[in-house]
């Protein structure tokens, strides 16, 4: 069965160019024009990714993100504004998986779903052991679930990437260009500021401190760690 994509976009061309490029790659593609018929489709539709421009009518993209992630993990891409990182941090803030910035090439956008995909897809983890377990922290890797203190703590595909390779290397400094590369892929390595975001959204949801986390320590000029 095809992926099915949700793009949301105000601007008619922009909506019928995006469309013509995935379906060419053999995507079914979802439409809408504004924040809010993006929050009613992803309801609906169930869409396995959202391309989510910020600038709309309605409701924003920013809200509809944060309205997304208050029912679904599904893998969202904002699309941001050119030399505008505020808006790029902002996005990864509220949940987002990953930005690509406008104007953008078909190449670039495929890339960007293809590995964002692939990576909602990875929910498994390669070694043979059922559980992980540190302090407070479960990690069931059949289910692909994460407890703190017992209670379930909903993460992105992305989180979850991430915080498995801090679980595969506990008490191991793992550099920045190595998650990225291993998390986000070789095209992601020196994108620090995804990783940045990332670890700061995991620590919002495991740390008792995010301040002063001691599950996700960062080590000045080498990288970051599980204790």
């Amino acid at each position: 069965m095809a992926e099915r994509i949700l793009i949301v976009d105000d601007e008619p061309r922009f909506l019928r160019l995006i469309e013509a490029n995935l379906q060419t790659e053999g995507f079914e593609i979802i439409k809408a024009n504004d924040g809010k018929q993006a929050v009613d489709e992803a309801v609906n539709q169930k869409p396995d990714l959202i391309l989510l421009d910020v600038m709309m009518p309605e409701m924003d993209g920013f809200q509809a993100c944060q309205r997304i992630r208050e029912f679904s993990n599904v893998p969202i891409i904002m699309l941001t504004a050119k030399g505008d990182e505020d808006q790029r941090i902002q996005g990864l803030n509220l949940g987002a998986d990953d930005y690509i910035v406008k104007p953008f090439s078909a190449g670039e956008m495929l890339a960007r779903v293809r590995a964002v995909l692939r990576r909602a897809q990875t929910r498994s983890q390669e070694s043979g052991e059922a559980m992980f377990s540190r302090g407070d922290l479960q990690i069931d890797f059949a289910r692909a679930e994460v407890r703190l203190a017992g209670e379930l703590v909903s993460l992105s595909a992305t989180e979850y990437r991430l915080l498995l390779q801090f679980a595969r290397a506990a008490g191991k400094v793992l550099p920045s260009e190595e998650l990225l590369r291993n998390v986000w892929g070789e095209e992601y390595s020196e994108e620090k500021e995804i990783l940045w975001v990332s670890i700061s959204r995991l620590r919002q949801k495991l740390e008792n401190d995010p301040k002063q986390p001691e599950m996700i320590v960062t080590h000045s000029g080498a990288g970051y760690s599980m204790p």
